[in-house]
């Protein structure tokens, strides 16, 4: 059981995930996503998951726009 001023392990594998995905889809190195502050690297994070979205959705629409095409 940890104390009061210890982080949690839950604490502790969020921050592990943003490391993660920040390293996977952003080519962040873990020491540049260790040392940025808390609340910039949750804005990196929120914002690369809206980039990664948005690319998504223009390529799903790309591909609907060419099934649709080729029914024709």
């Amino acid at each position: 059981m940890r104390g009061s001023f210890g982080l949690t392990d839950e604490y502790n594998e969020s921050m592990y995930e943003e490391f993660f995905f920040l390293k996977y889809h952003g080519g962040w190195s873990f020491s540049e996503a260790y040392n940025l502050p808390i609340k910039l690297r949750r804005w990196f994070v929120k914002r690369l998951l809206k980039q990664l979205e948005m690319e998504k959705a223009a390529i799903d629409d790309s591909t609907s726009s060419n099934a649709t095409r080729h029914t024709l």
